[in-house]
């Protein structure tokens, strides 16, 4: 029990001092009122999304930035996806829809429209976004500021998560939680080493020359978690690249409810932790059952502390994510219990190869 105890201690005590050099060193995308010209491609694919995409194709075409084009793949959709890009594209000049159709053998399916249409895209930069997202004035400014300060090679942005019901506000959050408690993010641009990686498919900006150069999405096609593993690739071959979190200038709802954020949160939380089921199931049991020990000891002087640092951690990674801290701080033990659903379901689909998103088999 005491090892056990000590063991929990330690991780709180090392997540408490990753969030806070998170917190102090605010790795957030700065807003710049400098304008640029370079042409920038903006990337979306999108299958089965006609409920979602205008949203974003309106926030793009009213945004502040002057020399882009965007290119919408089809991916095989099922419902009016094509039609309601085709029709928006129609009436907005910048705006071209590909209709994409079956999707080759060995490709998972985002990657494959990825690829698709960077080989169609003329711009300096590749902008590649999802279809459930919304951006503002400054975003793609304030981006290509950041690709020429540093020589980047790929930029990534960690969107604020919009959340309208309950379900949805047990889940999502675990995203920015596990990110912040367990990376320095400042150290993805810092260590130019490729086992520090982090990166969100939300947002990728890519320099198109070295994208082109090394077809960053075929050579990693058939990963389920593509964004994290071009990053990687990204460094191993000596290029810059940067994660940030997008300081409320793009927001997406990834997901509607409680039971679809389950279902794609446990799709790739596995794949995170790089498929190590050991290493994922130390984290899930020292972050659950750790503190629940702890509760055990009845030491207050000691149970005080523990739940301090819980509850601090909770608020500097809600404030630097945009959530409501109190909500979080509420709602802590029954994300807990949803993320130890997430656990069990993406254990259990990927030792019975059984992920499926948007209909298909990953």
């Amino acid at each position: 029990m005491t090892i056990a105890i000590l063991i929990t201690l330690f991780f709180i005590i090392l997540r408490f001092a990753v969030t806070l050099f998170n917190y102090i060193s605010n790795p957030k995308l700065p807003h710049i009122g400098r304008y640029y010209s370079d042409k920038v491609s903006i990337l979306i694919p999108a299958r089965n999304e006609a409920e979602n995409i205008l949203t974003l194709l309106n926030s793009i075409h009213q945004q502040d930035y002057n020399n882009y084009e965007v290119i919408i793949y089809d991916d095989d959709s099922t419902d009016d996806t094509y039609r309601v890009c085709n029709d928006f594209a129609a009436r907005h000049p910048h705006f071209r829809v590909i209709k994409g159709g079956k999707l080759p053998e060995g490709w998972i399916g985002k990657n494959y429209a990825c690829h698709q249409m960077a080989k169609q895209a003329g711009g300096k930069y590749l902008l590649f976004l999802d279809a459930d997202e919304q951006i503002s004035n400054r975003l793609i400014n304030s981006a290509v500021h950041r690709m020429h300060l540093h020589q980047l090679g790929l930029l990534s942005l960690f969107t604020n998560q919009t959340m309208l019901t309950m379900g949805e506000n047990l889940v999502v959050p675990l995203m920015h939680f596990i990110l912040l408690n367990l990376l320095p993010l400042r150290l993805v641009y810092i260590v130019k080493n490729a086992s520090v990686a982090a990166a969100s498919g939300q947002f990728m900006l890519f320099d198109a020359a070295i994208y082109h150069r090394h077809q960053w999405h075929k050579a990693v096609k058939n990963k389920v978690v593509e964004d994290v593993e071009i990053m990687r690739l990204i460094k191993a071959e000596r290029y810059n690249g940067e994660a940030l979190l997008a300081n409320g200038m793009i927001s997406c709802r990834m997901y509607r409810g409680y039971g679809e954020a389950i279902n794609g949160f446990s799709k790739n939380f596995l794949a995170a932790f790089n498929y190590s089921i050991i290493g994922f199931l130390i984290y899930i049991t020292i972050t659950i059952a750790g503190p629940l020990i702890i509760l055990t000891t009845l030491n207050l002087p000691l149970i005080f502390f523990t739940v301090g640092l819980i509850l601090l951690t909770r608020i500097m990674i809600s404030l630097s994510a945009g959530q409501k801290a109190g909500f979080n701080i509420l709602l802590h033990s029954a994300q807990m219990f949803s993320l130890l659903i997430v656990a069990i379901l993406s254990i259990q689909r990927h030792l019975t190869k059984t992920t499926v998103w948007k209909g298909r088999k990953i």
